[in-house]
C-alpha cells in the first residue's frame, strides 16, 4: 500500500528529486503514497496537486507539505516547458529519533494530525516566508551536496517543523470523516492491488475484491478520488507504464503492449493516441 522510494540511507532518510515532470507523459504523475512527509516546489509553472480529495494550486514560488501516507498526485497545468518542481520526500525521523522527545512533541503531532493534510506555503502570505527561505535552502542544500551539507539540511528542516509548531493555531484544518478516510484506505488497497497486477488479465470484480467491498463501492470510491471509473484507472495506469517502457527501453511495441496488459496490439494503439495525442511509435520517432 505504498509507493518504494529509493533513499539515500537509512542513517539520512531523504529523497530528493528534480525535473521529473519532463519525463511523465502530460507533465502528470499517478496517485501514489508513502510514509514519508513531501515537500515540493512550482519554479516556473503552474501545478495543480491532489491531496486525498483536495486540489490544490500552486503557482511560481509557491510550495507545500503533503502529510505521510495520504494519496497525491501532481500535474502541470500551465507553462510553456516542464516545470523542474523539485521535491523531497523524508522521514521525521532525519529530525530526530522516534523515542526522543523533539520528535514527540513536535513532529508526531503533525503526522497523526487527521485534519493537516497538506500544508501550503503561498508565495505572497508574510507568515510563511521564513519557511519558503528554508525550503530554498534545503532544495539548494540537496543540490550541491557541500561538506555538511546533510546537517545544513537536518537544520532547515527542524526550523520548518519549529515554524508549524509556532503557527499550529492559525494553521488551514480540514477534519476528514469517517467515510473520507475509509474512502481512502480502500482506494489505496485497489490501487495497491492495480499496480502489482496491471500485466495480469484482471477485472473490475477482482480489482473490487482487493478492498473487499461491492464493485457498487468500489466505483464510488474512484469516482471520489480519481473522477473516473476503477476499469479507467486500471487502463491509464498501464498506459503510463508503457509510455515509460517506449522512452527507457528498446522493447518492440508489441512486446511492450503485451507487458502492460494489453492482449490486443491494435487496442493499446487506439487507447494510447486517445490519452496522449500520439501514436506508441512516435514516442520514439520524435523523443516524447
Amino acid at each position: 500500500m505504498r509507493e518504494q522510494i529509493p533513499r539515500e540511507g537509512d542513517a539520512f532518510p531523504i529523497s530528493f528529486f528534480e525535473n521529473e515532470l519532463s519525463e511523465l507523459p502530460n507533465r502528470e504523475g499517478p496517485l501514489h503514497w508513502h510514509p514519508e512527509f513531501e515537500i515540493a516546489k512550482a519554479e516556473t509553472g503552474v501545478l495543480e496537486y491532489q491531496v486525498g480529495q483536495t486540489h490544490i494550486v500552486l503557482k511560481a514560488g509557491d510550495s507545500l507539505l503533503v502529510n505521510r501516507n495520504l494519496l497525491h498526485s501532481v500535474r502541470q497545468v500551465a507553462g510553456d516547458l516542464p516545470d523542474p518542481m523539485p521535491v523531497v520526500v523524508f522521514s521525521g525521523t532525519l529530525i530526530a529519533p522516534e523515542t526522543g522527545t523533539i520528535y514527540q512533541k513536535y513532529i508526531e503531532p503533525i503526522a497523526d494530525c487527521e485534519s493537516l493534510p497538506f500544508v501550503v506555503f503561498r508565495q505572497q502570505e508574510e507568515w510563511c516566508r521564513n519557511i519558503r527561505c528554508l525550503v530554498e535552502d534545503m532544495f539548494a542544500n540537496l543540490k550541491q551536496r557541500k561538506p555538511c551539507y546533510e546537517m545544513a539540511v537536518q537544520r532547515d528542516l527542524s526550523g520548518l517543523f519549529e515554524a508549524l509548531y509556532r503557527h499550529w493555531d492559525v494553521l488551514p484544518k480540514s477534519q476528514a470523516t469517517g467515510i473520507q478516510l475509509r474512502s481512502q484506505v480502500r482506494v489505496q488497497k485497489m490501487l495497491a492491488y492495480m499496480y502489482a497486477h496491471y500485466a495480469e488479465p484482471i477485472t473490475f470484480a477482482d480489482i473490487a475484491a482487493a478492498a473487499s467491498i461491492s464493485r457498487s463501492e468500489a466505483a464510488r470510491c474512484f469516482h471520489e478520488y480519481m473522477d473516473c471509473s476503477p476499469v479507467h484507472a486500471l487502463i491509464r495506469y498501464r498506459l503510463q507504464t508503457a509510455h515509460r517502457l517506449l522512452h527507457d527501453t528498446d522493447l518492440t511495441v508489441q512486446e511492450i503492449s503485451l507487458a502492460c496488459g494489453f492482449r490486443s496490439t491494435n487496442y493499446f494503439g487506439r487507447q494510447f493516441r486517445k490519452i496522449y495525442g500520439y501514436t506508441p511509435g512516435q514516442v520514439r520517432n520524435l523523443g516524447k
